[in-house]
């Protein structure tokens, strides 16, 4: 049996609210029941099922006992996908000889190989549920667990919500989130609550640490489809921004924002690359949505390079030019109140919005098009041919912004810097495609030219930023520090622009390795 559900953290809302807002919706069957469930995970004193990501549970209910092994979980934007086997266990004693499905019973008493079984962690859970359901047919059971997790002495609250599926396509949880949750605020659960309590017994908390979330390599098999291995890069592109939404709104670390950024960017570079097999009107309202979000980060992305990176510099540089720390106070003020406006943006109703709806694209095929009647051969095709005519393309078009490229003007260098950035991030989005002896020359030459276009990319920000800012009206020093700001990074960025030629010519002679 497979479990699929959609599962948030309760930061904001109530219970109550919540409740209040599914009468209101008319998707209740009655009202909801309300009782305490204990539950128990057991494991080997190594932890080999954790290991194997097996769990077993043993749940009372009522008056009854329960054990649960659950295997193969993925969690992706907060969609749980899981192998679920249940069986009565009286008593409240496990017995793995007991499980019925033969498979996961044999793969279970491998792993526990005659280890002792014992407890790793309980949840005692106040659940409120009632069955809801959309006029498609889908039937789906709303559970709202408030309660504690125990392990190691240790105790820690919990407040979820789960949308479990019943019946129907997972497509129906979707909408019942944008029914039951429509303000925003939400954050997606990113774990399990036996991965929680594992965590509580091993670090003494239920959570995953909460700090910007760089991309991660993806590796793809060969022999994958494209539709597989698409759902495989816009799963890290989703984590990634779904993460630094929350660092964002929780954190001050500049890191977030510049994370983010990078996230939706990537996002924007996926839809592209494969747009030939995904390109549906979902996938352009979501990347347009990504653009618009990604331009309300850039707001404040902007701000903290030029503070941090530009301003800060030459104040530390230059210790006897007062404007400079005066004019970096100034800035981190006005980035403290971009920081709050897009924290507000970020948890408001069309951020969240945006991220259910990613989420449902990835996880549920959003890209079909049932018009399309060659799509489904498009998808199937071999992922590596696609991957060499996605990199040839990019290629080709680095290669034409890049003619004269000592002649480029500041428009021509910014489209350059564009192309660049979209041919590194499909690189590596196929890299492991390749053998790294062949990807990394390519990548190493593209960053290290990539790094020319940075510098002039913050010089100009820094032009277009500085004068703007609440600082240039009102003290003369830091209007001086401005002029000194902006003088200093210009003569920065033409000074590493002189060496663009060469970095190019060892770019262009580097063997494309798709070929």
């Amino acid at each position: 049996m497979s479990e699929v559900e959609l599962k948030f953290i309760l930061d904001e809302a109530s219970p109550s609210e919540l409740w209040a807002r599914v009468r209101a919706s008319k998707l209740a069957k009655g009202s909801p029941t309300t009782k305490t469930l204990r539950s128990i995970y057991l494991d080997t004193p190594d932890h080999a099922l954790k290991k194997a990501g097996i769990a077993l549970r043993l749940r009372r209910d009522g008056r009854r006992w329960v054990q649960t092994v659950k295997t193969g979980a993925e969690l992706h934007g907060g969609l749980s996908q899981v192998g679920e086997v249940e069986n009565p266990a009286p008593g409240g004693r496990a017995c793995p000889e007991a499980i019925p499905d033969a498979s996961v019973r044999d793969e279970l008493l491998q792993r526990v190989n005659g280890a002792p079984l014992q407890p790793v962690c309980e949840t005692v859970i106040k659940r409120s549920a009632s069955e809801l359901s959309l006029e498609d047919g889908t039937r789906a059971e709303l559970a709202v667990d408030v309660g504690q997790i125990r392990a190691g002495g240790r105790s820690a609250d919990l407040s979820e919500v789960e949308i479990e599926l019943l019946e129907g396509s997972p497509t129906g949880l979707f909408e019942i989130a944008h029914v039951l949750f429509p303000d925003g605020g939400l954050r997606f659960s990113r774990l399990s609550k036996a991965a929680r309590g594992y965590l509580l017994a091993e670090e003494g908390r239920i959570d995953l640490l909460l700090a910007p979330r760089k991309a991660e390599d993806v590796a793809i098999d060969p022999a994958e489809i494209v539709e597989h291995a698409a759902r495989t890069v816009l799963r890290e592109c989703l984590d990634q921004i779904a993460t630094n939404v929350v660092v964002v709104r929780k954190l001050d670390d500049s890191e977030g924002p510049h994370q983010l950024r990078i996230g939706l960017r990537r996002l924007r570079s996926v839809f592209s690359v494969y747009a030939p097999v995904l390109e549906s009107p979902e996938m352009t309202r979501l990347n347009d949505e990504a653009r618009w979000i990604g331009q309300e980060v850039g707001k404040l992305r902007d701000l903290d390079v030029v503070t941090n990176d530009i301003v800060q510099r030459e104040a530390g540089a230059h210790p006897d030019e007062p404007g400079l720390a005066a004019l970096s106070s100034a800035l981190s003020q006005q980035a403290t109140q971009v920081r709050q406006r897009l924290r507000e943006l970020l948890a408001g109703a069309r951020v969240q919005a945006f991220l259910i709806d990613l989420t449902r694209f990835v996880e549920t095929r959003g890209w079909l098009v049932p018009q399309d009647f060659g799509q489904t051969e498009r998808l199937a095709e071999p992922v590596t041919k696609l991957a060499g005519q996605a990199l040839g393309k990019r290629w080709k078009r680095v290669r034409k912004r890049a003619r004269g490229i000592e002649t480029l003007d500041t428009a021509q260098r910014h489209r350059l810097r564009k192309e660049l950035k979209k041919l590194r991030y499909s690189v590596e989005f196929f890299s492991s495609l390749y053998q790294s002896k062949q990807v990394d020359p390519l990548l190493k030459r593209l960053k290290k030219l990539q790094t020319v276009f940075g510098d002039l990319n913050d010089a100009a920000t820094a032009k277009a930023l500085l004068p703007g800012t609440d600082a240039s009206a009102s003290d003369p020093a830091a209007q001086r520090a401005i002029g000194w700001t902006i003088g200093a990074s210009q003569a920065r960025a033409e000074h590493g622009w002189g060496g663009a030629k060469a970095r190019w010519r060892k770019l262009k002679e580097t063997r494309p390795f798709w070929k």
